[in-house]
């Protein structure tokens, strides 16, 4: 029987406590044991492109990488990150001080997050959020404040008004997510520009994640909340390479920020990972420089994709929530006559041989979150199909 220490004190960090087995792990080892079609975690059942590919086997084989990189990165890359900065966002970075790269886009926020909050500080995130930011304000010690993406005309919609309501004096940092996981919201230039407002006003840092910036539908546009006023310099910009050229296990990511901001990151990042993925990172310094059509093709192709599983999810009965972004749609089934996506996500392996994630688990607010279940679309098309049929099949209308 295993022993606790002398003072039964749980051998886990409190702060950490409310943090079990990620959820995707939990759908994940629930698809495999059911047979059923994993649309719960978000990773691409197909590799990226063959060219990027043979440049992670061309760096292996060439003996580059296959050491420790450099800490912050190897130049290739940091210069392909700018040079990506300033062609899409017209956003001048410096390779040598103004970027770092990191392993993937979880240790970036990781790693900002333990370098930037203080126990005590107060960290607005909006919710539904992805789960790792909750925990890693946790080990940071600072305190959670919520600030509730509601649904409406279509979309999931930020209350401005709620957001500066949020701010108090104990707030060191905003933390936005656009495009948004889970809802596909993409935030727009009103919006972006009312929080950069609201940031320089309350001299607040803002930790942004843009992983998902090459997926925007319908004629929404990415911006970098870095491009707004005032905000260069107080912005930590965080992207990655798994969702952009579908290679997630390369776990290739990074931030842009001022030179301070990139120090004071590089200061906690180095005590976590040190450095990572030491091929790939050419690789993905390749991949970057990709001309625009992948990128258009890549948006178009994960476009379609949506559109097949939207409609079949609205064939099987479920409200869905086209995403303006990201690879996900978030679905309502209450339409179903069920209103706890939880137990619904439990049960839906074995009823219609499907996986999702209940969206509650994103949520502080669990009843907000409660009738609301999301899917993955980067899936080949006829296993979108498939899963879809199955789901209608099953008598989910």
């Amino acid at each position: 029987m295993a022993r606790m220490t002398s003072s039964d004190r749980p051998l886990l960090n409190r702060r950490l406590a409310e943090f079990g087995t990620t959820v995707f792990a939990q759908m994940s080892a629930l698809a495999l044991r059911t047979g059923a079609i994993n649309l719960g975690q978000g990773f691409p059942d197909t590799d990226g492109p063959e060219e990027v590919r043979e440049a992670a086997v061309r760096a292996l084989r060439d003996g580059r990488g296959n050491q420790y990189p450099p800490g912050p990165g190897i130049p290739e890359l940091r210069t392909a990150v700018a040079a990506h900065q300033q062609r899409r966002y017209g956003l001048s970075v410096d390779p040598d001080t103004e970027v770092l790269v990191t392993a993937g886009a979880t240790e970036a926020i990781a790693a900002s997050l333990l370098a930037l909050v203080e126990p005590g500080d107060e960290v607005i995130a909006l919710e539904p959020y992805y789960d790792s930011y909750a925990a890693c304000i946790a080990m940071a010690g600072g305190t959670r404040v919520p600030v509730t993406l509601r649904p409406g005309e279509g979309r999931f919609r930020l209350d401005l008004d709620e957001l500066r309501d949020a701010v108090t004096d104990r707030t060191r940092l905003l933390l936005v997510n656009t495009p948004h996981n889970p809802t596909g919201t993409v935030l727009t230039r009103e919006e972006l520009a009312s929080i950069a407002e609201l940031a320089v006003e309350r001299d607040l840092l803002v930790v942004t994640d843009e992983v998902y910036e090459h997926l925007v539908f319908d004629g929404a546009e990415h911006i970098p909340l870095a491009s707004f006023p005032g905000m260069r310099d107080r912005t930590v910009t965080i992207s990655s390479a798994g969702k952009t050229f579908s290679f997630t296990g390369w776990k290739v990511g990074w931030i842009t920020a001022s030179p301070e901001l990139v120090t004071a990151v590089r200061s906690a990042k180095q005590y976590l990972t040190y450095v990572s993925a030491g091929p790939f990172q050419y690789a993905v310094a390749e991949a970057l420089a990709l001309p625009e059509s992948y990128f258009t093709d890549f948006g178009a192709d994960m476009l379609a994709k949506r559109d097949v599983l939207a409609a079949g999810l609205e064939e099987a009965g479920l409200t869905v929530y086209r995403p303006s972004g990201t690879y996900f749609i978030t679905a309502d089934i209450r339409p179903l006559g069920e209103s706890d996506g939880v137990a619904f996500c439990r049960a839906l392996p074995e009823r219609a041989g499907v996986v999702a994630i209940p969206t509650a688990v994103f949520y502080d607010h669990r009843d907000m979150g409660a009738p609301f279940v999301r899917f993955a679309f980067c899936k080949r098309r006829h296993v979108l199909e498939e899963a879809a049929a199955r789901l209608k099949n099953a008598g989910t209308r």
